[in-house]
């Protein structure tokens, strides 16, 4: 069974360095036998999140999405050392969802982006979530050309060394995962999801 794996970009920009750079990843991840989708934050329209609110469509239909998926990218702008509110917005929907599936992080960022990736390590740890330990910075002005192509051999590279680990060892974290929720395995995290 191929990995199915979910891009998150955070950015609300029509021309996103980051959703071309996730775009890329979720391109390569699919030579490496991963099933992609492609969730654009821009054109979901989420409602802000309220604990107290029905879930209309437009919440649903990224439920369906989040649902599906076994590993994920999320993908963030750099707004004052933070993640954009529409990625905050997005994982504050989500908890069990996450549980035992492995995330990778880019961020669009000219100061590497350290402090918004942590971020987003954080927010997924505490919904017990596995993370890739690095993340992949783009600076726009840098790495991609006038036509959104990405011109930076090194970032080209890293891009494609993300998916192959995003494919391989997210397959191998959620296998395992499931497994011991099967299995009821009480000495693991996955015990409490049997």
């Amino acid at each position: 069974m191929p990995l199915k794996l979910l891009g998150i970009s955070g950015s609300l920009r029509s021309r996103s360095s980051g959703l071309r750079a996730l775009s890329v990843l979720l391109e390569s991840a699919r030579e490496f036998g991963a099933e992609t989708r492609l969730l654009d934050l821009r054109q979901a329209d989420l409602p802000m999140y309220n604990p107290e609110a029905d879930p209309d469509s437009r919440v649903t239909r990224v439920m369906s999405d989040v649902t599906w998926a076994e590993a994920f990218v999320l993908s963030s702008p750099d707004y004052h050392g933070a993640m954009s509110g529409a990625m905050k917005n997005f994982l504050d929907y989500h908890w069990g969802e996450f549980s035992g599936k492995l995330f990778g992080y880019l961020c669009s960022s000219h100061e590497k982006g350290i402090t918004v990736m942590e971020g987003m390590r954080l927010a997924v740890r505490q919904c017990y979530g596995w993370s890739l330990p690095y993340g992949l910075a783009i600076d726009g002005k840098q790495d991609l050309d006038a036509d959104g192509r990405i011109k930076n051999p090194a970032l080209q590279s890293r891009l494609r060394m993300a998916a192959r680990d995003l494919v391989v060892y997210g397959s191998l974290l959620y296998t395992q995962f499931i497994e011991d929720i099967a299995r009821n395995t009480p000495e693991t995290f996955a015990a409490r999801y049997s």
